[in-house]
């Protein structure tokens, strides 16, 4: 399957198969996917807590909180707890001493390179620890590691959601990470008891609304071209709602046992 298939058929999968469990290794796959992606100076900030229900306890279980939406986490055989580790930047130059072995930072002799490294560029990541380790480029690139995760668990068959919850102090807490950590979110993760269409394409806004080109004002040009090769790929699908999709949320609501409001 074509990774422009998979990016475009993605979608998030709230309803999943709780008595289907999850292979560790399709688990396993998620996280070297997220364990390759770019990260800023090769820190490797981005981190996780895989909660598997068939073998997790009930306290760790009942740890894990989400006001909305709440019964995906009941329902998923698996959430992992993505979290930031903020401490992983006081290892900031090895990483980097790693990168200059690897023939991946700057240019020049091998002995010059090193000498810039411990004399320049290491004293300024050093100098602006505390402040890369606030929220910003880091929660950027720790995205990416779980937007790489996503699709190889769509690769895999898998279906998954990001669900954002207030609680992640508690939750850190709860599951014993240490203070320098901050959870990011948590990803339900199983094989989907909706369909792979989810409804149809979820709506969003124009593109000449949220992309400008050289300068704020002017919207960036949408080519009917570019639209047709889109839909032709079936990165652009029908538009939700689906004729069908009210039935099949009634169906999931009886079968997995949903309370009403269907939102929570």
């Amino acid at each position: 399957m074509e990774l422009r298939e998979v990016i475009g058929n993605r979608r998030s999968i709230r309803f999943m198969r709780p008595y289907r469990p999850v292979e560790i290794e399709k688990i396993q796959c998620m996280l070297e996917a997220a364990r390759l992606a770019s990260h800023w100076g090769n820190v490797g900030s981005l981190r996780a807590v895989v909660v598997m229900r068939e073998s997790a306890s009930d306290e760790v279980l009942d740890s894990l909180q989400a006001p909305i939406a709440g019964f995906q986490i009941r329902l998923a055989p698996v959430v992992i707890v993505w979290y930031l580790e903020t401490a992983a930047i006081d290892d900031q130059a090895n990483r980097l001493r790693e990168l200059l072995e690897a023939g991946a930072l700057g240019f020049g002799t091998q002995e010059a390179r090193r000498e810039a490294l411990e004399t320049q560029l290491i004293p300024i990541f050093g100098s602006i620890g505390d402040a890369l380790k606030q929220p910003g480029l880091g929660e950027v690139d720790c995205g990416q590691g779980i937007a790489h995760a996503t699709l190889m668990a769509y690769e895999l068959g898998l279906g998954t959601c990001c669900l954002g919850t207030p609680h992640t102090e508690q939750i850190r807490e709860n599951l014993g990470l240490p203070d320098s950590a901050r959870v990011l979110l948590l990803q339900t993760v199983g094989y989907p008891a909706e369909s792979a269409e989810a409804g149809g394409q979820r709506p969003r806004q124009d593109l000449g609304e949220l992309f400008q080109l050289n300068a704020y004002g002017n919207p960036f040009p949408r080519s009917e071209e570019v639209i047709e090769e889109l839909e032709r790929d079936r990165m652009l699908q029908d538009p939700a709602p689906l004729p069908w999709r009210e039935a099949e949320l009634d169906f999931l609501q009886q079968a997995l046992d949903i309370e009403p409001p269907g939102l929570l």
